[in-house]
């Protein structure tokens, strides 16, 4: 059996409009952007798992399931996508609330091509430095990522070594190949770095 390849980044367009998800599939196709349109929220939930890479663009105003609707049962399933909706005329407020509960930003209808591809071209750094980031914590072995945790946590190396049963200078160890292995150099870029991996 050969490696699995983790998924290809995409850009995940929901919208009920054929036009527009058609005129900016097109366009990100052109901008060498692999795009996966969809008409219905409900749609894109059937089709949505945790490992889907890239980003999502959401119509907030769709019949049936809406956009503010598609969040939420998002955040609930715990994704980590940046979210970036469109709005029309009179839907700005609706937005705003949106990014308030996480989405990156909106765009306004009809939507800006150069500023469509700025923001997808943000959406997949951030989502690509969020795999990096998980991909580095996954090197730790089973007792570096206990210690990791116990440090991020607040706790001082000897009350982790007794938390542990082992000894100070292994948690000392263990700590360092942590910081190492998650290239940090301080406590504050460990937990930063460590809680930003966590799924």
């Amino acid at each position: 059996m050969g490696i699995q390849r983790p998924p290809e980044p995409q850009v995940l367009i929901v919208d009920d409009d054929a036009a527009v998800r058609d005129a900016m599939s097109l366009w990100l196709s052109c901008n060498g952007y692999h795009c996966r349109c969809f008409e219905h929220a409900e749609d894109f939930i059937d089709h949505y798992s945790n490992d889907l890479q890239g980003c999502i663009i959401a119509d907030i105003r769709m019949p049936g399931m809406n956009g503010l609707e598609l969040q939420s049962h998002l955040n609930h399933l715990e994704c980590v996508l940046p979210l970036v909706f469109i709005t029309g005329h009179g839907t700005v407020p609706m937005a705003v609330e949106a990014m308030r509960h996480g989405a990156l930003d909106y765009l306004r209808k009809p939507v800006d091509e150069q500023q469509l591809l700025r923001l997808v071209e943000h959406a997949f750094t951030l989502d690509q430095s969020r795999v990096n980031q998980t991909q580095l914590l996954t090197s730790l072995t089973p007792r570096e990522r206990q210690v990791a945790e116990l440090v991020v946590d607040g706790l001082a190396n000897k009350v982790i070594a007794a938390n542990l049963n082992i000894s100070q200078r292994t948690v000392e160890v263990h700590r360092s190949n942590v910081m190492t292995k998650l290239a940090v150099n301080t406590l504050p870029e460990l937990v930063k770095t460590f809680l930003k991996s966590l799924p």
